[in-house]
């Protein structure tokens, strides 16, 4: 494909693309919550080796998208609706930081990228395709925390943004909004590109209202039933 429908890094390791690729299965239900994980299995499926794959069941232990059990393996996480509130009430102050650091210090070369990325959640929200939010969220996100350059937030954030992506996958079909989604994540995109660190900061606490805003929209469902 064009590198503005999937503008991957060329530079990512053997243990990133199997991240990319072994989150993308979780996050999408191909590896459903309470799934027995096979570093066997998946090295076949996906063509990797099995050290890059165990990297990066390593990486999703930490980010809670995986439990690693002693002497059992590795299991998908079941998602817990009622966390989800806790965990925007913490996403907001970080990502409002990292959008900021991020239009201080984006280059030339970052300015670029964040425009790639813009119009991809464009083509996203023409595509009404929530696979592909779902792939461009990740690289954008990851764009973010490499651009602001601050280890604490990038290990705090990483976490949150994880099991966001799960609990929106699953529930946006009944109560999201793709193409407002979309739209809120190039336009943070682009202020970022433009250095635009006051608006970056504005743009990117509007997408954490949208999260609450759906959040609590899927938990009152539930509630109710």
């Amino acid at each position: 494909m064009m590198l503005m429908d999937t503008p991957h890094s060329e530079d990512e390791t053997q243990s990133q693309v199997a991240y990319r690729l072994i989150e993308s299965m979780i996050v999408t239900n191909e590896l459903a919550p309470g799934s027995k994980i096979s570093e066997i299995s998946l090295s076949k499926k996906l063509g990797i080796g099995r050290t890059p794959i165990r990297e990066a069941l390593k990486r999703l232990s930490f980010e809670g998208a995986i439990k690693i059990v002693s002497r059992s393996g590795a299991f998908v996480s079941d998602i817990d609706l009622l966390e989800q509130l806790a965990m925007i009430e913490v996403r907001k102050g970080i990502e409002n930081v990292l959008a900021g650091r991020a239009a201080r210090f984006a280059g030339e070369k970052e300015r670029n990228r964040f425009l790639e990325l813009a119009r991809w959640f464009d083509n996203v929200a023409e595509s009404a395709d929530g696979h592909a939010f779902v792939d461009a969220d990740r690289e954008f996100n990851a764009l973010v925390v490499a651009t602001a350059r601050n280890k604490y937030a990038a290990q705090a954030i990483a976490p949150i943004e994880a099991q966001t992506r799960r609990f929106w996958y699953l529930h946006f079909k009944h109560f999201g909004d793709l193409a407002r989604v979309c739209q809120l994540h190039a336009q943070l995109a682009r202020r970022i590109a433009d250095n635009d660190e006051a608006a970056a900061r504005l743009c990117s606490d509007k997408i954490v209202d949208y999260a609450e805003e759906y959040t609590r929209k899927t938990l009152k469902f539930f509630d109710t039933e």
